[in-house]
């Protein structure tokens, strides 16, 4: 793995050129035209409730049909394999007494006990990268535990390596150039309409591409007739101050959305391109007032006008990762004009249409509303969903977790008796939907099921996703993330090693779940639609250092399709460079050995030496994904894992009378576990995520730098370090039964 090292901590950077993703126009033109038209999601109480219809599928608007568009992931592959789990069940003595390897571990009496209790322990780490715990182990000639959670930390880092560098190498200019495009295509669309009543409508355009193309280019020239309503936006959006009616709009908004975070944060051209991207995302064009409507229909027909393509390119590659609009686009309104109007007419014939209008607006009305409120209302505001159905120049992405959240939250749910309403979600309610009882239990003992409504939609979305064909995961490589967790969830009985076999196991795998689920949200942040309520050395032979790897085979199966199907379906579109592909199949392929080493564990079989080799060189493994995943990001020639470290935060919910709910992991902690291996028990140890949740300002939401300054991880404003941060932080209650925080 690391034949030679440098100084502890740092590694030599390869210094070979550095590849970039083959973006070129004439690729992602062949690989977007004609493969992405949308068709919106049917939102009813059947199985389309929750999720998208197959993608290669046409679906009909009332009396009119969405352009369709084909299927972009196809997630098949080896069916699961039917594996009776064979481990006999085993204990450990008073003191670890029949466990080989203590010597080798510093515990805390409080570890120990927990050990003993559980059969694992979750201790804390001082490391800030996951490969840095494997590594020690491996020069230590301790046994490696081979974690779920480490693997899904490292397709994090290339998930966000390829989003973001395709945002910054092309999606932003590309963004650009359509800002450039629709803003030109409005101002001829204004000179053809003014003195008419589409006027106002045209102008109203042509300040809101003027927004989008300021935020990327200040010296962008907004025409006098508009300057005063753009201008205004664009100075709400740069302070991100809180709540404010969108001039553009006429309905409030939270520019608290427009603070730049994840991996967005820091650098000047993809700060650009979010505020420009949650701007398109953010303003809705309101069926309910007619001359939004009008503003619509614009919009529509200044795409035909040459900007098209470039729209389709930006949707159709940030739909693969992040999946499809929640909210009625291009894809649902241009074959509503073409019905009404016979086609797609010209801006200057408009104002003698009145009665293609009428058919348009008719047509419009029929469509299905969005699924995910993300923007404030009042109390009390009746047919939310209705209120809110419009047109998104580029809406921001349904997500099957944040459909979950939005069914669980106020007024989805009552309030109380007592008069308390439940205006934030918990991570607790995505699992729980998914069939974990444990979920299901911890949300009732902190008091969920007390308001009216929820055990009644918590109920329903269970036997919805419970029903669910694995097809329903084939969006986008987002839904197919949370795919991979899923087996997780599972209850883990008899013949499963016996430190699998308790309920302290299954809250272990709940924070898995959660830490996963706060990378999936950081690296997705400016897509997914968010809720709101309302208002290496030489080794010495005789020391036994064999290790072991989670048993969890599903979800290595499922890892090892959706690396490989990363890798597939960005080759297509010519967005990934030979050295990230080679880097994904090689990732997928560990994934299978894990697969493989895991279903011989189930079976009580023992390992090759090749396996054990595998194992106890892992650390190696993660340390290559990580330095390629991570060497562009760097200052320097060396690479330290504190100046980039697992450590994040991201807001997933809003309370819109001024809080957020923020997940984030800290520094990666350590899991040591009793392990059956070749007739003995040993102590192993592996990596874990370090999950936490908490409310915060919502004119505050955090930001990675700021996380870290707070747990102590980097230096604060101050010039210090917050050495009692973490100390200071309180982690979700159902994680203390597996976890001993003595440092």
């Amino acid at each position: 793995m690391n034949g030679n090292r440098t100084e502890p901590g740092r590694r030599r950077r390869n210094r070979a050129a550095r590849v970039t993703a083959a973006l070129t126009a004439g690729a992602l033109l062949m690989a977007s035209t004609g493969l992405l038209a949308g068709c919106s999601k049917k939102l009813s109480d059947s199985m389309e409730e929750l999720f998208p219809m197959p993608e290669e599928q046409t679906q009909n608007v009332g009396p009119i049909q969405s352009i369709s568009r084909i299927q972009l992931l196809n997630f098949t592959g080896a069916e699961e394999a039917q594996i009776t789990p064979s481990v006999p069940a085993y204990t450990v003595a008073p003191g670890l007494t029949n466990v080989m390897n203590t010597d080798q571990f510093y515990l805390s009496d409080d570890a120990v006990n927990k050990l003993e209790e559980n059969l694992f322990v979750v201790t804390n780490s001082y490391g800030h990268e996951f490969f840095e715990v494997y590594e020690s182990n491996r020069y230590n000639l301790v046994p490696n535990f081979v974690t779920v959670d480490s693997m899904m930390h490292t397709y994090h880092l290339y998930f966000s390596l390829l989003l973001s560098r395709t945002e910054k190498n092309y999606l932003a200019d590309g963004l650009l150039n359509l800002s450039k495009g629709m803003l030109e295509s409005s101002m001829a669309q204004y000179d053809a309409l003014e003195g008419s009543k589409w006027e106002e409508a045209a102008r109203r355009n042509v300040a809101f591409f003027a927004v989008a193309a300021v935020l990327q280019d200040p010296s962008v020239q907004i025409p006098d007739y508009a300057a005063d309503l753009a201008e205004a936006e664009v100075d709400r959006i740069n302070a991100a101050a809180g709540i404010d009616t969108c001039g553009i709009s006429e309905t409030f908004m939270d520019y608290t959305q427009f603070i730049p975070r994840g991996y967005y944060e820091g650098d000047q051209v993809l700060e650009q391109y979010f505020r420009a991207m949650m701007w398109y995302g953010q303003v809705n064009f309101g069926q309910k007032d007619e001359d939004m409507s009008r503003s619509a229909l614009l919009m529509n027909l200044a795409m035909a006008d040459g900007n098209q393509s470039d729209w389709e390119m930006i949707y159709t590659v940030t739909s693969f990762f992040a999946g499809a609009s929640d909210d009625l686009s291009y894809y649902d309104y241009r074959p509503a004009i073409e019905t009404a109007y016979g086609g797609l007419p010209a801006a200057v014939d408009l104002p003698g249409g009145d009665k293609a209008f009428d058919a348009f607006v008719n047509a419009i009305e029929a469509m299905d509303p969005p699924a995910i409120n993300s923007v404030p209302v009042w109390d009390g505001t009746e047919d939310i969903q209705e209120l809110n159905k419009g047109f998104r120049f580029m809406g921001q992405r349904f997500t099957i977790d944040a459909a979950i959240m939005q069914k669980l939250v106020y007024s989805q749910v009552k309030e109380t008796a007592g008069g308390d309403k439940r205006m934030l979600p918990d991570v607790l309610d995505v699992p729980a939907a998914m069939g974990s009882d444990l979920a299901l239990d911890l949300l009732s003992q902190q008091g969920a099921t007390q308001y009216p409504g929820f055990t009644e939609n918590m109920d329903r979305l269970r036997s919805t996703i419970a029903q669910a064909p694995e097809s329903a995961w084939n969006a986008s490589l987002y839904s197919s993330w949370l795919y991979t967790l899923m087996p997780l969830l599972e209850e883990k009985g008899e013949g499963y090693p016996s430190f699998m076999t308790s309920q302290a196991w299954q809250q272990k795998s709940l924070e898995t779940f959660a830490g996963s689920f706060t990378e999936l949200k950081h690296d997705t942040v400016l897509y997914a639609k968010q809720v709101m309520a309302e208002m290496g050395g030489d080794y010495i032979e005789e020391v036994d250092d064999r290790g072991y790897v989670e048993p969890e085979p599903e979800v290595f199966r499922r890892f090892y399709l959706l690396a490989q199907q990363t890798a597939e379906g960005l080759d297509k579109y010519g967005l990934i460079n030979d050295e990230d592909k080679e880097n994904l199949f090689r990732l997928a392929q560990l994934a299978k050995q894990l697969q493989t080493i895991s279903e011989k564990e189930l079976r009580n079989e023992t390992l090759t030496d090749e396996e054990y080799e595998l194992i106890r060189t892992y650390g190696g493994n993660l340390e290559h994904f990580w330095i390629e995943a991570v060497k562009d990001k760097a200052e320097s020639d060396y690479l330290e894992t504190q100046e980039i470290p697992a450590s994040l935060v991201t807001d997933i919910a809003t309370d819109p009378n001024g809080t957020v709910l923020q997940i984030a992991n800290a520094m990666p902690q350590e899991i040591v576990v009793v392990v059956p291996v070749d007739g003995t028990l040993r102590l192993a140890s592996g990596a874990v995520y370090d999950f936490y949740q908490f409310t915060w300002p919502m004119e505050q939401r955090l930001t990675d730098t700021q996380w870290r300054q707070m747990i102590g991880e980097w230096v604060g404003p101050d010039g210090n370090y917050n050495w009692e941060g973490r100390d200071s932080l309180v982690k979700p209650t159902w994680t203390e039964s597996y976890r001993s925080n003595s440092w």
